[in-house]
């Protein structure tokens, strides 16, 4: 038995950078697993939104030939890529690995071996797609990557697509299959699903649709792999293939990966207005159907993306329903937000700020859905500016405000800090006005026939102001956004360490140390009803009562196999893009398959039990 000491933050800050970084590499403690994410999300966050400021100071002019025809559409496709499934899906795993086995009263995550995986393939699939800007060119065939197009693209740039997108999403899959596993299996005692948290429910619904949704992409992907880098021909029509399939494919990831964006967020939103109103949240029972509603339609609209493809009057019609459909539950949740807040006692801060300033904005680009929704509408509106305004609107106005809420929530339960009040509201304030300024406009540039992914637009139709003003908002957001950063880097160094429970919270979450510690509860707490921190703090007590007595803790070890198994897949992956040129570049796929295989070996054959932590160790501890 191993002895193992739960290390306090001050002593975190003495130790050595080596020591620091190889506890990162081999952790596989959810919450250090959660920093991992937020800051690789975070990295390319900041990498995807200097992509949007190059589109925008592109646009902000006619004839501009600040950027390339060519390097515009590589740009494009990037910007689209890294925040869909770099920026956006990650952050949002940072916070359900920070909070969901809070939140149940669990130690950590099912498989903690495999969260650290995860993150990894999420890691190197993403540094692997963005090596193409340096080896050639990045990929120029769109986000969507829709096929003729990404066949006949020159260049090994699709190629970096397809592996790095392929590493990542397996990352992805297996994270979503993680907390399915967990939220089933490792919820405290008397946690009943009807008592679970909205955010763990939508996180938990969120993971269904990702075991559902995701190797729809990974079929894509290795159909788009073997014709470009085998000569197989699924999508290529001169050779019997269909192009269209490819639309399909991609939809039926691609629209449910909306509702994966935007699903947990919704339940965190559904916590927060409940926390900072000091009431229960209204609907419970009817949020969570909603929530189920919205993730089983999600699957039934993919080709409303298609209504100009021709599929005909009927499909056309019935995805239109469908799509309309989906308006019901969404008008659910937001009535029940604003129930829950009516006559509560409000406390606005720059948490509730992101929450309050997501309905307006959300409803809007709802509403836009709605319009494009209609089949003889979206003859006009397709692949024109509006789309763009109401795809930002749901995304950035839905997911990027969601996300700055929650970490401006949960900050203190991950660092033990709060973020600066002052630049919490700077950053938020600029970002709403630069958000509406930029895409606002963008509606009726759209209408006005602006065409999207077009690098420029002649001068006198009516285009140039519009453009100005959208680019002039994209600046503000800029601003917002380094306020952030700068708060971050500020609170790291200054700010006041954060109370056990600041926001008098409702959760289990908050009847933790902030940061929790090694193994979240000494005590695995019992669930006497929805809320169950504010059960107890009703009767008195303030704190949780155990469900069992002080006893040994098993956690697990800290392993470097899920570092080196993605690792051999990054290396893997150059060969497999360079094998079309020459034959001898597959040693590299020899190389890191064997690395990647030869991980899975040692994980397999070598008997890793973990380790325990003495209950005379924890008695020491409350002392």
């Amino acid at each position: 038995m191993r002895e193992v000491k739960v290390v306090s933050n001050a002593a975190t800050h003495k130790r050595g950078f080596g020591s620091v970084l190889w506890d990162y590499l081999t952790t596989v403690d959810h919450k250090k697993i959660a920093h991992l994410y937020l800051f690789g999300g975070g990295f390319f966050f900041l990498v995807g939104g200097l992509e949007a400021m190059l589109i925008r100071i592109q646009l902000m002019q006619p004839n501009s030939d600040f950027l390339s025809n060519g390097l515009y559409n590589e740009i494009l496709t990037m910007h689209g890529t890294t925040m869909i499934f770099l920026a956006a899906m990650p952050l949002i795993f940072a916070l359900m690995n920070a909070v969901i086995p809070l939140q149940i009263g669990a130690r950590d995550v099912a498989f903690p071996f495999i969260n650290s995986l995860g993150f990894w393939l999420f890691l190197f699939g993403g540094l692997i797609l963005n090596c193409s800007w340096f080896l050639g060119g990045a990929p120029d065939a769109g986000w969507t990557s829709y096929a003729p197009l990404s066949i006949i693209s020159p260049g090994h740039g699709v190629d970096f697509y397809v592996i790095g997108l392929q590493i990542a999403g397996a990352g992805t899959l297996i994270g979503g299959i993680n907390f399915l596993v967990t939220i089933v299996n490792m919820r405290a005692p008397g946690m009943t699903y009807m008592r679970m948290p909205l955010f763990t429910w939508a996180s938990f619904i969120t993971s269904v649709l990702i075991l559902f949704a995701f190797p729809a992409l990974t079929v894509g992907l290795f159909l788009l792999m073997f014709d470009r880098m085998f000569d197989a021909a699924f999508f290529d029509v001169t050779l019997g293939g269909n192009a269209i399939i490819w639309e399909h494919i991609f939809w039926i990831f691609g629209h449910p990966e909306v509702y994966i964006l935007i699903l947990p967020l919704f339940g965190l939103f559904s916590d927060m207005f409940s926390t900072f109103s000091k009431k229960r949240l209204f609907g419970y029972t009817a949020m969570v159907f909603a929530t189920m509603l919205i993730a089983f339609l999600g699957f039934m609209v993919w080709a409303h993306h298609m209504f100009t493809v021709g599929l005909g009057p009927v499909a056309n019609s019935i995805f239109a329903i469908a799509t309309m459909a989906i308006a019901v539950p969404t008008g659910i949740k937001i009535f029940n937000w604003l129930a829950t807040m009516w006559g509560g006692q409000i406390t606005i801060n720059s948490a509730m700020l992101w929450a309050l300033g997501f309905i307006p904005t959300f409803t809007l680009g709802g509403m836009t859905g709605v319009m494009v929704a209609s089949v003889v509408a979206d003859y006009q509106y397709h692949d024109s500016y509006f789309v763009v305004a109401h795809f930002h609107y749901v995304i950035v106005g839905g997911t990027v405000f969601g996300i700055f809420a929650g970490l401006h929530y949960w900050w203190p339960k991950m660092f033990g800090k709060i973020l600066h009040e002052g630049m919490g509201k700077l950053t938020f304030w600029t970002f709403l006005i630069g958000f509406h300024l930029t895409f606002f406009i963008q509606h009726f540039l759209g209408l006005m026939g602006m065409p999207r992914r077009y690098s420029t637009y002649e001068a006198d139709i009516g285009l140039d102001l519009g453009n100005l003003i959208s680019t002039i908002g994209a600046f503000f957001m800029a601003f917002g956004v380094i306020v952030f950063v700068i708060n971050v880097f500020y609170t790291a160094a200054k700010g006041e360490q954060a109370p056990d429970d600041p926001w008098d919270g409702r959760t289990l979450e908050w009847a933790t140390s902030s940061p929790p510690a090694h193994y979240n509860f000494k005590q695995v707490p019992l669930v006497r009803g929805l809320d169950p921190l504010w059960v107890e703090k009703t009767e008195g007590k303030g704190k949780m009562t155990p469900s069992e007595p002080l006893g040994d803790i098993h956690m697990p070890n800290p392993s470097i196999l899920p570092f080196m198994m993605s690792l051999g897949l990054f290396i893997a992956g150059f060969g497999f893009i360079y094998q079309v040129d020459n034959k001898s570049w597959l040693i590299l796929v020899f190389i890191g398959m064997g690395i990647t295989l030869g991980s899975m070996l040692t994980r397999s054959l070598k008997d890793d039990l973990g380790h325990h932590i003495t209950k005379e160790e924890l008695e020491r501890e409350a002392d």
